[in-house]
């Protein structure tokens, strides 16, 4: 085994991002089948009025450890944590916040809000409810 190998292999790893993450697609599809996990946003409060997911619950990241059991009670809820996109690691943390609080079912959102708008998911802001046509580099054009 050299260096950058560990024990871990390749199926196991994939595995565990497929248990541990969910895309917009996927998280549109549970909502829509009825399994609707608890939606987190732990981006700032400016960020939060721009948009969010509509049902999402807004817990700014440096607050989440603090306010995670009034918000959920249920170690095992499903919950899926987002931020603004793949460039910013601020879902990760609070993925992991919660693991370290004992939360079973934590998933973080694959290109946080970005890609939830840019394939062309309801959105909400500030001013109401809205939709952006899909980007045919993050989703089929059309649908």
């Amino acid at each position: 085994m050299d260096a950058m190998q560990t024990s871990i292999t390749a199926r196991d790893f994939f595995a565990a991002k497929l248990t541990y993450e969910t895309d917009p697609a996927d998280l549109a599809a549970d909502r829509a089948a009825g399994r609707a996990p608890v939606v987190v946003d732990v981006r700032s409060e400016a960020g939060w009025r721009q948009g969010r997911i509509p049902g999402a619950v807004h817990v700014p990241g440096a607050e989440l450890s603090a306010r995670a059991r009034d918000l959920l009670p249920d170690l095992d809820a499903d919950v899926v944590v987002y931020c603004w996109g793949p460039g910013c690691n601020g879902s990760t943390w609070g993925a992991y916040a919660l693991a370290e609080l004992g939360y079973t079912r934590v998933r973080e959102l694959v290109g946080g809000f970005e890609y939830w708008a840019r394939e062309g998911f309801a959105i909400v802001t500030d001013d109401g409810r809205t939709r952006r046509d899909p980007d045919p580099l993050t989703a089929p054009a059309g649908r």
